[in-house]
């Protein structure tokens, strides 16, 4: 499917996934929130896909919410005489903005947000749903939803403070302000920062390389469990992840491992 908003490209079972707009910063507007869950969709249906390097096309990830282009949509249901009727609309506006990142999150495949230039707002909640973060000196955030009067909604105060805490995650909501790339590595928000785009790119795609070189159904198992762990205790987690592998080491998966491990060479998984 060709979506106006994200192009996908696949390589060798890396999937990527790229914003391009059509607005300025790649800006998210009407066709972004339409056709992410539906590229989501199709993405966990692709077999032939291990993993998801998700960047932006230009100069920035993105300058989030593209409010100019949103606002006639928003303004039928915002009023102080607003109807119940039109208030639920914009409740299910707001949903489905969420259902794309939710879907993320939620989706087998991992997820690796590459981060350059700007990410601002929903541009941050994006990457918040990703499994792993990585971005270029030049990168710059911020949850700048407050300075606009809103209360970010579409994943952020979910995801961030299992990320980067509840004391980082209050203080970039409550200020909005501006960070850069050092910063996002110290409170954890990226793991790795490149000294270009280029570097950060090539550096996504080589780890994804080495994810795309494991066990898939390993992988995705990791994902499931982690996944399953947030917010549950110790022993919740624990007993996931034996009924999760009582059925994972019977699969062919573990049975070549264990045979390319005897005769000494590199397993080729299914």
């Amino acid at each position: 499917m060709t979506y106006q908003s994200v192009s996908l490209q696949k390589n060798a079972g890396i999937l990527t996934l790229t914003l391009l707009g059509p607005s300025k910063g790649n800006a998210m507007g009407p066709e972004f929130w339409e056709e992410l869950p539906e590229a989501i969709d199709e993405i966990a249906a692709m077999d032939d896909v291990k993993v998801v390097v998700v960047r932006g096309n230009g100069a920035h990830f993105s300058y989030g919410l593209d409010l100019p282009r949103m606002m006639p949509k928003m303004a039928r249901s915002i009023g102080p005489d607003t109807k119940g009727e039109q208030r639920r609309q914009l409740m299910h506006m707001v949903r489905q903005m969420q259902s794309g990142f939710l879907k993320m999150h939620q989706s087998p495949k991992p997820f690796i947000a590459a981060i350059h230039g700007w990410c601002i707002g929903g541009g941050l909640n994006m990457i918040s749903a990703a499994d792993i973060r990585l971005c270029s000196s030049d990168a710059k955030f911020s949850l700048r939803e407050a300075r606009l009067a809103i209360t970010p909604d579409i994943g952020g105060l979910q995801w961030l403070p299992t990320i980067i805490g509840q004391g980082y995650t209050r203080e970039l909501a409550f200020t909005a302000k501006d960070f850069d790339a050092q910063f996002a590595q110290k409170i954890g928000l990226v793991n790795h920062i490149y000294a270009t785009p280029e570097e950060l790119f090539a550096a996504a795609h080589t780890m994804a390389e080495q994810i795309v070189a494991n066990s898939a159904m390993a992988v995705q198992g990791a994902k499931e469990v982690l996944n399953y762990g947030l917010g549950k205790d110790i022993e919740a987690g624990l007993q996931y992840v034996a009924v999760w592998n009582s059925s994972q080491l019977q699969s062919a998966d573990f049975q070549e491992a264990i045979v390319a491990s005897l005769e000494k060479r590199q397993p080729v998984y299914k």
